[in-house]
């Protein structure tokens, strides 16, 4: 019988499709990345996510993160993800958390309940500990590294973290991961070298991001990283 996912069950079969029905993934950071990892896998079928971030749409998302439109701009990200998800598959079951993953909120999550987490955050700080959380739970994480002030998309490699190089997020998570003796950690990186921004800096034509500037970004960098970290988690989850 036809249904939403029978173009995908012709791929992956249907122990597969049941599989993904089944999963439940968390996904922390709904941006530019995040955003297109949560959207890719509702359309393959995962029908349990938890949202995590406490943005909010602005207008600076526009030019890249799916969820940004005019109309939801000053709308929570994880309440719009959320109507997304389920207008899609309004069988999902979508779980919210308006807040940062911080040390002091990680104890509101239970990692042990998760099938697989995405670091699709910026803060070295909280990446770190969400490995670290995912790796005592023994739940699979991957982890998206710096997409901002790039412009190739064909640039992103899937691999350990310990073989990263170029990306300047990458060198000190590896360094990091190594201190804390935290091994076998996939990650999405680009190896192309970050450009400088060509605009003016000056508080009219920049956005500030916590002690300085915010990154140049595009539609087609971001959006890439977080397909190709969805399609890894099929991947993984449907591995025999």
């Amino acid at each position: 019988m036809l249904n939403q996912f029978s173009r995908t069950e012709l791929l992956v079969g249907t122990q597969n499709m049941d599989i993904l029905k089944k999963a439940r993934v968390a996904v922390f950071g709904i941006g530019g990345v995040g955003g297109y990892v949560v959207e890719a896998l509702a359309r393959s079928g995962i029908q349990h996510l938890d949202l995590i971030d406490n943005d909010k749409v602005s207008l600076t998302n526009l030019n890249r993160q799916i969820i940004a439109t005019h109309s939801t701009i000053d709308q929570f990200k994880v309440d719009v993800m959320k109507a997304r998800v389920l207008d899609i598959n309004p069988q999902a079951k979508v779980e919210v958390y308006k807040c940062f993953y911080l040390p002091e909120t990680k104890n509101l999550f239970d990692f042990t309940k998760y099938d697989y987490v995405v670091d699709a955050i910026d803060t070295v700080t909280a990446k770190i500990q969400l490995i670290s959380q995912a790796k005592e739970a023994g739940t699979k994480i991957i982890c998206s590294m710096g997409t901002g002030n790039k412009l190739n998309p064909t640039m992103f490699e899937v691999t350990d973290i310990s073989k990263t190089s170029v990306c300047p997020l990458a060198r000190v998570m590896r360094q990091e991961c190594k201190k804390r003796g935290l091994k076998d950690v996939k990650v999405v990186y680009s190896k192309e070298i970050p450009l400088k921004q060509k605009m003016a800096e000056d508080s009219e034509t920049v956005e500030l991001k916590g002690n300085g500037i915010a990154p140049g970004s595009c539609a087609f960098v971001p959006s890439v990283a977080g397909l190709i970290i969805a399609s890894e988690i099929i991947k993984d989850l449907t591995a025999n």
